[in-house]
């Protein structure tokens, strides 16, 4: 009862020692004299937690302390390392200033030493702080992450053999460290030669070796603690290191006795190490930093025993085993590093409070100095505080002291029998709730999400979120350059009770994601409650803006370069990638015979070795030798007046549809993701009708899916009726899933449809493959560059056949390669189309493309007027520079040239 903290008044707290006083008189009269002492050092070291307890709540946290200073070094301010940091501290209201050395930072020079409460040296700044800073000198609020004596011990005195060995009179030999322990060894080399301990028989046997994280807060006495999370990695497994629970790792691997004796050998080994190497430096060390603290990492191996032998020691936060998984090394880092900070920063003790109770008058007999007071008090806090670190050393013994009052005991003593009495006490309370927790009515609190909020949202490569992640701001915004096509999220709850899907009840906790180009949104959706039917508690939210690509205006002086495909992605090896200089030939005076002819996309540049002295607004298709003539819009609807447009094929399809309806209308009404099968008869004033069947059914089972002949005789049947001559037209296609066999069956039924009557005489138009599926991506297929090339060989042959049959083609994979990275909203990275709401006025019109013989055919979109997007009622608008080039090909292709239209270009 006494341990738990509580504001006393002065009054209740003295009858608290009257009574405790007279107690222990009483049962020193009753008991024997060896018994006597023990009872009423035990009632004694009470009365000083007691005191301990009420100078905290006393406590005033002084101005300094909200003061941080974070040393960077080496490490830019973008660093995760740092920003978590800064994360942390603002959110607990400190005042948070980066600099790069301790030479650089105005808060730590003499005249303001006192100016600052936190000083955190990170990688690359430490020598700096040790070199500027005289911790002799520091003031009773000062924190720094750095014990000189722990860096100097620790440190390599030549062939990894630790400093502190050489100045004692230790060797290696006598502790349970291997030779090299503070060099610099591969994980790997260390496990594979390791060499066997004798080995228990009676006991399970281990090959493992295991980081694990001490946080040492002070070194004369020594105190440190033990993080419950390490890393582990085992002897003849190929794959990395993994995060661990110590406890359960141990549990896993050698069941409960033997883990339990297992862990108390670990804490042994590290406290035995730790004391010989604070012991042989503490004579250097003429005074002590009260708040200093140091985080180690030592890596122990167990060799077929349960006993463990330390291999290296770095005088800092390691994951050489997580250095194939930054997810896993950035998420293990940030959860230690927050633990550190949250274990520490506890408002100090006031100088006055300390003043009350650090002297005889208030701890008799102990009279206790304002430094010792202070110590103890904090170390109290640090026992009391909720956390993933757990008491290493002082080791305590099951044995109580039987010291008499004759001796005063020393500040090891003291903080020995605190902990023992505090480890007592908790030990009880946990014993107390399992008793509870077993009567009926009762819930374990530890599997329910009562907290559903995120600790971090984790992406690789980082993002800078606005505003600044915190977990109770639900709503981010970051921004990506246009070369950042995918990034890859793994947001943490707080409570590992609670549970983090992306996007969907059912989506992954970690997720890989392209980043179209625009906006992109991503949901996280914090769930809670049984695993049969949990509730969504909270939803984050995070949009992604990926910038196009960077365009410089051209004020004259320019070249024109062309490219076929991108140096990231060489889809034939055979041919040059990126842009190269090309030279412009006479504007070609024929139109393309077919939708395939070969050519190559070409854009204006100051220079063609950079591709960011490009205006990129200006590129253009541009086929070898023709041109593929725009049809104006009086042009399309009469020519497409009493015809009927079948698409069938994916979402790809879908857009050229949705672009041919939009140019044919002048606006788009209607547009849906549809995933059946779409009518449209109220298109060119009721004289032209579409419609469109999605293939494949990608989210049905395989052996379930509708085959391609039976979708297709859907689509005719409900379209019908139809007419044999090119007044029908077929459009079939997709992203990757057309195949030679797909040509062969639309040729046996156009030839005989339904035992009536032949639709050979239609037109038929093949939009072949495209970029797509080649970002790797959880939950989907991803190709590689091998099956990519393999893909355009498919693509050849696709072709070829659409010739022999005397359909139409449209090669939408030479037209998208060179631009794979240019793709829209979606999973796939195939999508080169996307559709946005509009407010317009229906007098309105959207301004048509211009094109002519030389130029591209419509490369990219027309403005979409101001008041367009402010009108009403609503309307759709395809927007998409490839899907425009390759949708415009195919209208001139339903829509041959003509006289008139080539002098409508011509006019343009």
């Amino acid at each position: 009862m006494l341990l738990r903290r509580r504001a006393l008044t002065g009054t209740v707290l003295l009858l608290v020692f009257l009574c405790l006083c007279y107690l222990s008189r009483n049962r020193s009269k009753s008991q024997s004299g060896s018994q006597g002492p023990s009872a009423e050092r035990l009632l004694e070291t009470r009365r000083l937690i007691s005191a301990l307890d009420y100078a905290h709540e006393d406590a005033q946290r002084p101005p300094p302390y909200g003061q941080a200073v974070v040393l960077m070094g080496q490490l830019p301010v973008s660093d995760p390392e740092v920003q978590r940091y800064q994360q942390v501290l603002q959110q607990m209201d400190f005042q948070v200033h980066m600099s790069r050395y301790a030479e650089t930072r105005s808060f730590l020079r003499r005249q303001q030493v006192s100016g600052w409460g936190l000083l955190l040296c990170l990688s690359g700044a430490e020598q700096s702080c040790l070199r500027r800073i005289n911790f002799s000198h520091l003031q009773q609020h000062h924190m720094v992450n750095l014990l000189p004596v722990l860096v100097k011990a620790f440190s390599d005195a030549g062939g990894g053999f630790c400093h502190f060995l050489s100045r004692s009179q230790l060797t290696e030999s006598k502790l349970p460290m291997r030779p090299g322990s503070c060099g610099s060894t591969s994980w790997k080399v260390l496990l594979s030669q390791q060499r066997s301990s004798p080995v228990d028989v009676l006991s399970p046997t281990l090959v493992a070796m295991v980081n694990v994280y001490v946080l040492v807060t002070s070194v004369s006495p020594l105190t440190a603690f033990l993080h419950d999370v390490g890393v582990a990695m085992q002897s003849g497994q190929q794959r990395r290191g993994r995060p661990v629970k110590i406890r359960e790792f141990l549990l896993q691997q050698l069941g409960a006795p033997d883990s339990h004796q297992a862990l108390r050998q670990v804490k042994e080994v590290l406290g035995e190490v730790l004391q010989a190497a604070s012991s042989s430096e503490t004579q250097e060390a003429t005074s002590r930093c009260l708040l200093c603290f140091q985080l180690l990492t030592f890596t122990i191996l167990f060799s077929g025993s349960i006993s463990p032998v330390i291999v290296q020691v770095d005088a800092g936060l390691t994951f050489s085993p997580l250095s194939n998984s930054s997810f896993d090394r950035q998420i293990t880092r940030d959860q230690i590093l927050e633990d550190v900070l949250r274990f520490l920063l506890a408002p100090p003790t006031h100088l006055s409070s300390a003043a009350k109770f650090g002297s005889c008058r208030g701890t008799r007999p102990f009279c206790l100095s304002q430094d010792h007071f202070l110590f103890l008090q904090r170390f109290l806090q640090q026992l009391q505080t909720p956390s993933a670190f757990h008491l290493l050393y002082p080791r305590i013994s099951s044995s109580s002291s039987s010291s008499s009052f004759s001796a005063p005991p020393s500040l090891p003593d003291l903080q020995q029998q605190i902990a023992r009495v505090f480890l007592l006490q908790k030990s009880r309370d946990e014993d107390l709730n399992k008793s509870t927790n077993q009567q009926p009515g009762s819930s374990k609190q530890g599997n329910v999400c009562v907290d559903p909020h995120l600790r971090q949202i984790y992406t690789e490569p980082p993002l800078a979120l606005t505003p600044p992640f915190s977990p109770r701001i639900k709503e981010y915004s970051a921004e990506v350059t246009f070369d950042l096509v995918s990034v890859r999220i793994r947001p943490e709850p707080v409570s590992s009770a609670c549970k983090v899907h992306l996007d969907e009840r059912q989506g992954p906790r970690m997720a890989n994601y392209p980043v179209g180009l625009g906006t992109s949104r991503i949901r996280i959706l914090v769930m809670g409650g049984p695993q049969q039917q949990p509730v969504v508690m909270a939803i984050y939210t995070l949009h992604v803006l990926r910038e196009g690509r960077p365009i410089l205006p051209m004020l004259g002086g320019h070249v024109t370069c062309s490219f076929l495909q991108d140096c990231g992605l060489v889809v034939q090896p055979s041919l040059p990638c990126g842009l190269q200089p090309h030279t412009m030939s006479p504007s070609p005076a024929k139109t393309c015979r077919s939708g395939h002819a070969p050519g190559r996309w070409v854009v204006p540049c100051l220079s063609c070795s950079d591709n960011r002295t490009c205006d990129w607004r200006e590129v253009a298709w541009q086929p070898d030798g023709c041109y593929h003539p725009v049809v104006r819009r009086p042009l399309l609807q009469d020519c497409m007046t009493d015809r009927k447009v079948l698409f069938i094929g994916d979402s790809t399809n879908r857009g050229m549809m949705y672009f041919l309806m939009e140019r044919l209308n002048s606006s788009l009404e209607d547009w849906g993701k549809a995933h059946n099968t779409l009518i449209y008869r109220n298109l060119n004033k009721g004289r032209s009708q579409v419609s469109y069947s999605y293939y494949p059914q990608f989210w049905m089972e395989r052996s379930q899916r509708p085959a391609f002949k039976e979708v297709l005789l859907q689509l005719l049947d409900r379209s019908g009726p139809l007419l044999n001559s090119n007044l029908t037209v077929l459009v079939v296609g997709g992203v990757q899933w057309l195949k030679t066999k797909h040509l062969r069956t639309i040729q046996e039924v156009l030839d005989r449809y339904r035992q009536q009557k032949s639709l050979r005489n239609i037109s038929v138009v093949v939009k072949s493959l495209g970029m797509g599926f080649h970002l790797p991506v959880d939950g989907i297929r991803s190709l590689t560059l091998t099956e990519i090339q393999a893909l355009f060989r498919q693509n050849l042959e696709i072709l070829s056949m659409a010739e022999q049959l005397e359909y139409e083609v449209i090669d939408t994979l030479s037209i998208t390669m060179g631009r794979h990275k240019e793709f829209l909203q979606g999973r796939c990275a195939c999508h080169f189309h996307e559709v946005e709401k509009l407010q317009r006025n229906q007098s309105e019109k959207t301004k048509e493309p211009r094109s002519g013989p030389g130029e591209s055919g419509l490369t990219r979109l027309s403005p979409i007027p101001d008041q367009l997007k402010r009108s009403s009622p609503p309307s759709y608008h395809v927007r998409g520079p490839v899907n425009q080039v390759y949708s415009e090909i195919l209208l001139s292709r339903l829509c041959p040239g003509s006289k008139t239209e080539t002098h409508l270009c011509a006019a343009e």
